[in-house]
């Protein structure tokens, strides 16, 4: 469908080859040619010299703190443009030293709107070229007011943008090296994880591996469900679950499941298994933080159940129970400081009212949910849904997919992984997919960390080794270039600042889970096995 960047070697006066052994002379690949894009500037930037440019998210310290760290690099910005309102913004880094053969792309998290600088640092840190788009908009993440009137721009983001990015990546990396990547990864979490997806099923020949992280792969039903909470949690005011009642329910659960798995440390296993009841903790005289009253506890139970329409049909899985304190959890994504502030809320209002009916006051309480998901489904699944469980085309060349998802997702039902990994496995047929696709679900981990689980699985892993056992990207390589198929992969849980994990847990091929041998510390993956279930 897309045409191949084509590197003019003559607008350079050079041989690829000049050029691998200057590196310093990045300066000159503003002058390459490519398919649909142009390179806006190309420049070397010196060690620990990089400073975020201009953003619409907020200052972090601690990634310009990091900047600071990095290695001389030749940094390249491009503009694609495959429609005539299109803007996709990408930049490529190149190390001018120690490039180890590969590719590394990098995903987006929300709506998009900025190139990820710190995936960028990261990758290129430890030898990688690397790509980032902000998908041909710029905004903050939680921004969707880019979108009415452009559907173009919605295509980028959609799928077209990564594809882009890819295509251009690899031909800066041939001009600049002498030589294509050797292998080339993609990695991304949520929206990113969708975009992963898309990029196995729409463009199987762009990557060898790819990472990605509680996927928003059904997006159409995903935002149609965050308006189902919002529903379920606002339409009536006497069923609104304040974030004071939320370590009630939280402690209520833990009481109920924690120590069914063989093991009392606050964490889940395997949510499935726990059958708390909401009503165990209704008010039974005066209301407090401590009970929900009788409309609080019919909104548990529908954020429990999940999306569903007239006929009963689920629409997206419910939350599962566990997830319902901490910094990442319900608080943040579904009930919110007050009534209608959850971020996932944001998305779900963002999505309705300006990407798909382009009203602005488009009003969630009076909306029909049989309706949203139909007008959801017809307008937009093509262009945002990566849901289709034939990865043939992607793991007949030698794909390798690994999908990794927290149990305790506020954000994403984690059970919306295990669906599409089953689909695939049925799809594929079991020993296709085994030797193609893992899935790691994660016991205590949230929105793509955090939580009380051992959180680190996702790229480059465990900050202390350099061992494929316990790194998920190094797993991916070893999979795809030795043809080595990853087993359990040890995660940790670190304190802010610490190199040593204040626990370790082994993360088991799904549907395997990690079962206590009933010695030892419980705080040591040793002293766990990846048993079947």
């Amino acid at each position: 469908m897309y045409k191949a960047a084509v590197l003019t070697l003559a607008a350079f006066g050079l041989a690829c080859g000049t050029l691998a052994q200057t590196p310093e002379s990045c300066s000159k690949l503003a002058s390459l040619s490519l398919a649909n894009a142009k390179v806006t500037f190309a420049e070397r930037v010196e060690a620990g010299a990089f400073k975020s440019p201009p953003s619409p998210r907020p200052p972090s310290p601690k990634r310009d703190e990091f900047f600071k760290s990095l290695p001389a690099f030749c940094r390249v910005a491009i503009t694609s443009t495959p429609s005539a309102d299109s803007d996709i913004q990408v930049e490529v880094w190149l190390p001018l030293s120690g490039w180890n053969g590969r590719l590394q792309g990098y995903g987006n998290g929300g709506f998009a709107g900025e190139v990820e600088y710190g995936g960028l640092g990261e990758a290129m840190s430890h030898g990688y070229a690397s790509v980032s788009t902000n998908t041909g908009h710029s905004a903050d993440g939680t921004d969707a007011s880019w979108a009415p009137g452009h559907p173009e721009k919605l295509t980028d983001f959609g799928y077209r943008a990564i594809h882009e990015m890819t295509v251009a990546g690899k031909a800066v990396v041939n001009a600049f090296y002498g030589s294509a990547p050797k292998h080339s990864y993609f990695a991304g979490c949520s929206n990113g994880g969708r975009q992963g997806l898309m990029e196995a099923q729409r463009y199987p020949a762009d990557y060898d591996g790819i990472l990605a992280g509680a996927p928003a792969n059904y997006w159409t039903h995903l935002l149609t469900g965050a308006v189902w909470n919002a529903q379920s949690t606002t339409s009536d005011p006497k069923s609104y679950i304040s974030p004071a009642k939320l370590p009630a329910i939280a402690h209520a659960v833990v009481q109920a499941c924690d120590a069914r798995d063989g093991v009392s440390d606050g964490i889940l296993n395997d949510p499935r298994k726990c059958d708390f009841h909401p009503a165990t903790i209704q008010c039974h005289a005066a209301e407090s933080n401590s009970c929900l009253t009788a409309p609080q506890v019919a909104a548990l139970k529908k954020l429990y159940e999940g999306a569903h329409d007239s006929q009963g049909h689920q629409i997206f899985p419910g939350f599962l129970p566990g997830a319902e304190e901490g910094g990442g959890g319900w608080g943040l994504w579904i009930t919110g400081p007050e009534p209608g502030k959850s971020l996932l809320f944001a998305f779900g209002r963002g999505y309705f009212s300006t990407m798909l009916y382009e009203k602005p006051d488009w009003e969630f309480k009076s909306a029909k949910i049989d309706q949203l998901v139909a007008d959801a489904d017809n307008k937009s699944a093509s262009t945002f849904n990566a849901t289709d469980p034939n990865l043939k085309p992607f793991t007949s060349r030698g794909g390798k997919l690994i999908l990794y998802h927290g149990w305790d997702d506020a954000g994403i039902s984690a059970l919306n992984s295990v669906n599409y990994y089953n689909s695939v496995v049925k799809a594929l047929g079991e020993q296709a997919a085994s030797a193609s696709i893992r899935l790691y679900m994660e016991p205590g981990v949230q929105h793509c960390a955090g939580g009380v689980g051992p959180d680190n699985f996702g790229q480059f892993g465990d900050p202390s080794t350099n061992d494929a056992h316990s790194n998920g990207q190094l797993a991916l390589e070893r999979w795809v270039e030795k043809g080595t198929a990853p087993a359990d992969i040890i995660a940790g849980k670190y304190e802010e600042g610490s190199k040593t994990p204040k626990m370790t847990r082994p993360l088991c091929p799904y549907p395997q889970a990690a079962k206590y041998n009933g010695s030892g510390d419980t705080n040591d993956a040793a002293n766990f096995t990846c048993a079947a279930p």
